[in-house]
Formats: C-alpha cells, sequence, structure tokens
C-alpha cells in the first residue's frame, strides 16, 4: 500500500509541475508585436491580389503567416464596433467586391477612418490568406514613409 501511494503521489507532483511549466512557457507566452515587426515582402496591393489570383497554392507558400508591406489607393473603409478594416478592391465578383481587407490594430482605428477613398496608403500586417474573394491582412498598421 505504501508504494502505491508513493506513485500516486508522483504522478500528483509531476503533473503540477508539468502545469506550472506549461503557464510559463505556452499559456504566458508573450505575443508578436506586429507593429514593430519588419515586413517580409513590399508589394503593391493590386500585384499581392494578383498573385492570389493567378496561383492560390504559390501564393500561399510564399506569404502566409509573414508580415507584409502593401501600398495602394484605398478604396473604402468598414467599421464594425471597435473594428476598423482597410478594403483594396479590385474585382467585381459574384459576392459582392473582391480585394484585399487589412483589419487594422485598434490604435489605428481613428487614423484610418480619416483618410478618404481613393488617398495612398502604405500598411503592413499578417498575412493570413486568401478566401476565393479576398486576400486578408490582420493586426495592420500604417506605416510611415
Amino acid at each position: 500500500m505504501k508504494t502505491w501511494i508513493k506513485i500516486v503521489s508522483g504522478l500528483f507532483l509531476t503533473g503540477i509541475i508539468a502545469a506550472i511549466l506549461v503557464y510559463f512557457f505556452v499559456y504566458n507566452k508573450p505575443h508578436p508585436d506586429f507593429e514593430k515587426m519588419d515586413a517580409a515582402y513590399t508589394l503593391t496591393a493590386e500585384d499581392f491580389y494578383k498573385t492570389y489570383v493567378t496561383n492560390k497554392a504559390e501564393a500561399g507558400n510564399k506569404y502566409n503567416g509573414k508580415v507584409i508591406a502593401v501600398t495602394g489607393k484605398l478604396t473604402k473603409t468598414e467599421t464594425s464596433d471597435s473594428l476598423t478594416v482597410c478594403v483594396f478592391v479590385f474585382n467585381n465578383g459574384m459576392f459582392g467586391d473582391e480585394g484585399l481587407r487589412c483589419t487594422m490594430l485598434p490604435g489605428y482605428g481613428d487614423q484610418v477612418r480619416k483618410l478618404q477613398p481613393g488617398s495612398e496608403v502604405n500598411l503592413k500586417g499578417f498575412c493570413t490568406g486568401f478566401n476565393d474573394t479576398d486576400v486578408v491582412l490582420d493586426k495592420c498598421s500604417i506605416v510611415k514613409k
């Protein structure tokens, strides 16, 4: 009976140590600061969109999961609660406008809402891929020249 208690106590102690390690090294891991990261690629918004439209698989392998800087003429901005999205439209598809959608970081919402459609914008964000209508950039920030 004493060996059984020792085994259970050892497993319990190992579980607590594992939980502490998971908390410090996985759960409590600092998030990347996309605003300060350097862009892996710099493209025009239209070229970036056309790359995905012409070869989705190749573009996905090249750009997905990387920080991309894009330059282009803003078509419109969309706002929902605290979320602001910059939209670059390059095609009219079956389900509406198609192009590049850039979800802005919260600190840039006011700056983006002041921009007029047609104004030249330099953005940098994390590429999450192509959803068959739009190329999506998340955690975007305005890049100053």
